[in-house]
């Protein structure tokens, strides 16, 4: 082997140790790679290993607490190559805030801003449940929580500076307890303060709660969950930024309390950002901003300042007139500019003629008090309501105020078509959904279609936020409702349209809205001293034009009741105004909501009760968990094609089904699939359709709801005598019957004359009529008709079920005697014996035959049980003897009836013609039974009495009791009952 080795490499063997690849500390030559060797062989000096050095991250912090809370500040660890980075924690919630700024000098007219906010589900520790795992497009809370920062920072930037700046804010974790986007704005506040970007920070934003009637500083989740108030306010040290509100109808004073609650609490978080910057910022770097100079503006202005004004002085100007004759004069001053020459100008021209517009407009309003369109400062425009424009809809408004016009429609759907929401924080769904639209050709342009727009989501929140305080509460009213506003016009002010046209259009829905919500803008146009940059002079704007919106200071939406606000927000351009006008500003706005609400009112001014074939219906029931689960079917197939089949919606939770269906036909036409997959739950006085199965003599067994069945008696046929069964009703006949009564066994007796008119011969009066017990079905009460058949049916069937309680009988009573009685009896009972395959039942129909109504009548089958004649307790319960199977519960009193005859003796000579309905007579007691009296009526005629339940039976033989005739039995045994009172 050696010399293999030696043939290989000799040298390798011949050379001394000491210059070994050993010797130095590596392996053998294998296979082309070296390694180091683990040997322990001599060596000279062992060379130091090279270890990886700890890096040491320069780290700075600010602690400070707001409302019994600690709030950390932390820079230097992480995101260090941006131009600034802050993460700011609450508890164990942490947002990381950075900034980037373009290094490049584009030529621009305006800040590109961008604000970018991301909840990542990796924050609460879950995986995306989207088929690729990961985060998809902005939600809507995103893009929210994105405005909310953008809204107080924008302002603060110099004038001039139109360098591409982004904000990116992102939660790193969060504990389900704080909302993470007041954090996210504090957060980019201080990571501006750091950067080398010139901004005017910094800034202060907190939220404000109401619970019990006190304020809460940054409340948790669920002390926001119980406030009246969500308020979230940003500021500067001396003056307002922004302001959001969702309220409960909170008061103007009350709004106006905690406003001025708010700022020196928000003012806390200043004074941290600037010890934190002093600490780790960067210089202020020197950008090149974009200005006009002054020889070139006042070129532009002496060519444009006359025209501007004939223009603006002319109240006769539409928005589009205007508009057209103000390019006019730019074209004008842009074709003198290019005769002379003028680059400079040529390029700055649309910048400098709208500053000059500006000027003009503003100096008008505050020396004059004249607006563009000639209205005083507190006039509202014109306006225009109009609720169900649109029937086939479930509810339909237009609203106009001047030439902003909004329509707004109300689509009503079941509770599981609620939107489902996956932030970090707060619900998991809401059932209420305002969504606004904003087309091109609202304001004559040319456009496309995108996905979601910052805008559009914004305003349809904001108008989301108004209406959502005057809805039911959601155990009232369960149902997912979704608002759609398309705006038909812009011209100032459509997010406050859109909630007058909203509210209208729950009215016209039916929606049981407490009462209507307006909205409108106030805007301010002001005067500033160059000297100190305080104001001087202003003017409140009432319900401001789109122009005026972009030539003033302030866009401060307002909406409300007249009991209070719901919602608020408020846009500046300034940096900063001054909280004492903010809050000046909120009776000018009350003033004109209220001039609104009046024009409202006038158009609709409660819920409308809608029952046209374009009406929604909306029925709740209950089913088991079982049934509900037959009707799903695998996968949710049987429910889409259910669903497909029927144009309904169905909405499946524990226990509870809710329909939703876009008129009554959809509706019964959806029920009646589902009677016949699950059925419903059974209940007295319900109205079920079902199929003749079985004829018996004495009644036919009918299948129905689902798969149970019911006896239908041969009584209850018709109100007219029948002698045959099959003469009514056959095999396979489909029939719709009422449910009279119910067993403890679950033996059900239906009824068929029960659904049928009542001749006026039948007519009985009763003192105390029982009301039928109707399916119990959750129906909003705002919109009729929105029950099912059965409910009609229960309604219509009332003086048929109350004369089901007193056992009315058919309108000819045919009154036998005993003798005659009996010789009928002995017949049948020949008859049965002759044919017993007629009366023979299988086991499945003995399992499903029904009890008579024993319960009803206080007569149990315990006490049938304890009766003389065991037979009778077979017969109530239609057991396997087949002497006794057609009988009712009432053969039992009549067979001791004719058992007993020859012992009757009549004091009063009464004849069965004599005797009939309503007649009062005095009876005695021939026999006490178990399960009531027979009563001896004189005349060889004797009648039976059902004990009532819980009642006294202290009766003796021969007492005598008033008693009134109140039906009949099958057999003419009159039934009796006793008369109080006398």
């Amino acid at each position: 082997m050696a010399s293999v080795r030696s043939k290989v490499n000799p040298l390798l063997f011949n050379i001394p140790y000491v210059l070994t690849w050993r010797r130095f500390g590596f392996r053998t030559i294998c296979s082309g790679r070296l390694g180091f060797a683990p040997s322990t062989s001599p060596s000279i000096a062992d060379a130091a290993t090279p270890v990886a050095g700890t890096k040491v991250l320069e780290t700075f912090t600010e602690e400070f607490e707001i409302g019994s809370r600690k709030i950390t500040l932390e820079t230097g660890k992480i995101a260090r190559f941006a131009n600034g980075s802050v993460v700011l924690a609450m508890e164990e919630t942490k947002v990381l805030s950075t900034v980037a700024s373009s290094k490049g000098d584009a030529v621009r007219d305006f800040l590109p801003l961008t604000v970018d906010y991301q909840e990542k589900q990796f924050a609460q520790g879950v995986i995306p449940t989207t088929y690729m795992r990961r985060e998809g497009a902005p939600k809507e809370r995103e893009l929210l929580c994105g405005r909310l920062i953008d809204r107080p920072i924008r302002p603060l930037f110099p004038s001039g500076f139109y360098h591409e700046v982004q904000v990116m804010a992102s939660v790193l974790s969060s504990d389900g307890k704080q909302d993470p986007d007041i954090m996210a704005a504090n957060a980019s506040s201080a990571a501006l303060m750091l950067s080398d970007i010139p901004w005017g920070g910094p800034i202060g934003v907190v939220r404000i709660g109401r619970v019990s009637g006190q304020f809460v500083v940054n409340p948790s989740m669920d002390e926001l969950s119980i406030s009246d108030l969500n308020l979230v306010y940003a500021c500067t040290r001396d003056k307002t930024l922004m302001i959001d509100v969702q309220a409960r109808e909170i008061s103007e004073k009350d709004l106006e309390a905690a406003l001025r609650f708010a700022h020196p609490e928000a003012v806390k978080y200043l004074d941290p950002q600037i010890r934190l910057a002093a600490k780790a910022g960067k210089q202020k770097k020197e950008y090149k901003v974009s200005m006009v100079s002054e020889k070139t503006f006042e070129k532009i202005q002496n060519l444009a300042k006359e025209p501007v004004e004939a223009v603006f002085t002319d109240p006769t100007y539409g928005k589009f007139e205007r508009g057209e004759a103000l390019e006019n004069i730019t074209q004008d001053v842009k074709r003198v500019l290019e005769e002379e020459g003028d680059d400079e100008g040529l390029k700055i021209l649309p910048k400098t003629v709208d500053t000059v517009r500006k000027q003009v407009v503003r100096r008008r309003i505050i020396s004059e008090g004249l607006r563009v369109d000639g209205r005083r400062l507190d006039e509202v425009r014109p306006l225009y309501c109009e609720a169900g424009n649109l029937p086939v809809l479930h509810g339909s408004a237009l609203f106009s105020r001047g030439d902003t016009q909004v329509l707004c429609t109300v689509t009503l759907g079941a509770p599981g078509e609620a939107q489902h929401l996956d932030s970090l924080v707060g619900p998991s769904s809401k059932r209420f959904m305002l969504h606004y639209s904003f087309p091109p050709f609202c304001t004559n342009e040319v456009g496309k279609k995108t996905g979601l727009n910052r805008r559009e989501v914004g305003h349809g929140t904001l108008a989301e936020k108004a209406l959502l305080a005057v809805l039911p509460p959601e155990d009232d009213f369960p149902y997912a409702v979704r608002i759609n506003s398309e705006v038909m016009a812009s011209d100032g002010s459509t997010s406050m349209a859109t909630v007058c046209g909203g509210s209208m259009g729950l009215m016209d829905s039916g929606i049981p809205i407490r009462e209507h919500v307006a909205g409108l803008s106030i805007g301010l146009v002001s005067e500033v001293d160059p000297s100190t940059g305080e104001i001087k002079e202003y003017r409140i704007l009432t319900d401001i034009l789109g122009l005026e919106d972009h030539l003033g200071d302030m866009d401060f939406k307002i909406a409300g009741t007249r009991n209070g606000v719901t919602a608020i927000q408020l846009d500046i351009k300034p940096a900063g105004i001054p909280l004492d006008i903010i809050c000046e500003c909120l009776d000018p706005a009350l003033k004109g909501r209220l001039q609104i609400l009046e024009h409202m009112e006038r158009e609709i001014r409660a819920p409308r009760i809608q029952d046209d074939r374009y009406s929604p219906r909306l029925v709740t029931l209950k089913y088991s968990n079982d049934a509900l689960r037959r009707l799903i079917g695998p996968l949710g197939a049987l429910k889409r094609k259910i669903e497909e089949e029927t144009g309904a919606r169905i909405s499946v939770s524990d226990g509870t089904l809710t329909i939703v269906a876009k008129n009554q036909s959809v509706m019964e036409k959806l029920l009646e699939r589902i009677d016949f997959i699950i059925g419903r739950e059974i209940e007295i006085g319900g109205v079920y359709k079902g199929k003749v199965v079985s004829i018996k003599e004495y009644g036919a067994f009918v299948e129905f709801n689902g798969g149970q069945q019911g006896l239908l008696h041969i009584s209850e046929l018709s109100h007219d005598p029948v002698s045959r069964v099959s003469d009514v009703v056959s095999l396979g006949q489909q029939l719709s019957l009422m449910c009279i009564e119910q067993d403890g066994r679950g033996n059900i007796k239906l009824s068929l004359k029960a659904t049928l008119p009542t001749p006026k011969s039948m007519a009985v009066t009763v003192d105390e009529p029982v009301a039928p017990t109707s399916q119990e079905v959750n129906v909003w009460a705002a919109i009729v008709d929105v029950s099912n058949e059965q409910e009609k049916q229960g309604a219509t069937a009332e003086p048929e079920t109350n004369d089901l309680t007193m056992k009315s009988a058919t309108p000819a009573v045919l009154i036998r005697s005993v003798a005659e009685c009996d010789e009928e009896e002995k017949s049948d009972g020949l008859n049965s014996k002759g044919d017993n395959g007629s009366q023979s039942a299988s086991k499945s129909d003995k399992k499903t035959r029904i009890s008579s109504s024993l319960s009803k009548s206080g007569f149990s089958s315990g006490n049938a049980k304890k009766s003389k004649r065991g037979k009778d307790a077979i017969l109530d319960l239609l057991s396997d003897d087949e002497s006794h199977q057609k009988h009712t519960s009432e053969v039992g009193l009549h067979s001791q009836i004719e058992s007993d005859k020859d012992d009757a003796t009549s004091e009063t000579p009464m004849s069965a013609n004599k005797l009939k309905l309503g007649m009062r007579v005095t009876a005695k007691v021939h026999q006490i039974r178990a399960l009531g009296l027979v009563l001896d009526l004189g005349g060889g005629i004797r009648g039976m009495y059902r004990f009532e339940p819980d009642m006294k039976r202290d009766f003796d033989v021969g007492d005598e009791l008033r008693v009134e005739c109140s039906s009949f039995s099958t057999k003419g045994i009159p039934v009796l009952t006793l008369v109080k009172g006398e």
